[in-house]
């Protein structure tokens, strides 16, 4: 015990593993919050849909040698976002099929994409490190952290803002047309919310998991609470503890990063699932 102590103190003396910690848990609390929407609106694998996007996105970037990726990757992502959330009436391919479809057709054009312009020797590493996430997060630049601060602050303050419109959309969005809500303006700024999440966390985690990483914490609070805020808010808190003892048990046991946090998110719908078991359903 006092090796891993001391290791850890050793650890906490580098600057990269604070922009790591620091990085993580805004993430981790930025995708708590879009989880619980998504969870009630039945978009649980958009997260999926949208990484694979991304993925592809990423390909593409790659190929034409752009050192900045997020200039292409973050507008294809949104633009997609958007697609897979219009209204139902408004869309010819809906649900599940349309998340399917651009799930499975992103995840194969951008692997088909590097598997004929990919310069690196060590091709598998690479996909699997953007499929499931690396210690990457580790090397983060003092730039890149900024950046993932901003935006994740910005998101945050953005749900904050306009909390009430968010669950008005989420719950009844005829309702909300009927009461005079641009619900069209509040999807697409859900559609913003989750592609700038979506893309900040193919880092963390990697493509495959981001859907358990934004979805676990959310249905973890729902077997706990049940209302909007309470539920926001306890799984804000499991998110957050997820991604920072999940993320130190991987510096200091050297497991995958994305993978540990996952399964940090899993105990923790599995612990909320025990509670509400032991009390007959009841909370």
């Amino acid at each position: 015990m006092e090796a891993l102590w001391g290791k850890f103190l050793l650890y906490m003396q580098y600057p990269f593993v604070i922009y790591a910690l620091i990085v993580s848990v805004l993430i981790a609390l930025c995708s708590s919050l879009l989880g619980v929407p998504l969870v009630l609106r039945r978009f649980s694998l958009i997260g999926d849909g949208l990484a694979h996007v991304a993925f592809g996105a990423m390909a593409i970037a790659s190929v034409l040698k752009m050192t900045n990726k997020m200039i292409l990757v973050l507008p294809l992502t949104m633009v997609f976002a958007i697609l897979l959330l219009r209204p139902g009436h408004e869309a010819k391919i809906k649900g599940d099929a349309a998340i399917a479809m651009i799930s499975v057709g992103s995840l194969a054009f951008g692997y088909l994409i590097i598997n004929l312009f990919a310069k690196s020797a060590n091709l598998s590493a690479d996909v699997c490190t953007t499929l499931f996430g690396s210690t990457s997060i580790l090397t983060l630049t003092p730039a890149e952290v900024r950046l993932s601060m901003y935006l994740s602050l910005a998101m945050l303050l953005v749900f904050v803002f306009f909390y009430h419109k968010i669950f008005a959309v989420t719950f009844d969005e005829g309702f909300a047309r009927a009461t005079g809500t641009n619900a069209a303006l509040y999807n697409l700024l859900i559609a913003a919310i989750i592609a700038v999440i979506i893309v900040l966390s193919m880092n963390l985690v990697g493509s495959l998991l981001i859907s358990a990483f934004v979805i676990f914490p959310a249905l973890s609070a729902m077997q706990v609470f049940h209302t909007f805020r309470s539920v926001t808010i306890a799984a804000a808190v499991i998110s957050v503890l997820a991604a920072l003892f999940g993320l130190l048990v991987s510096i200091l046991a050297g497991t995958p990063v994305g993978s540990t946090i996952v399964a940090m998110d899993a105990l923790a719908f599995l612990a909320c699932w025990s509670l509400n078991r032991l009390h007959g359903g009841s909370w």
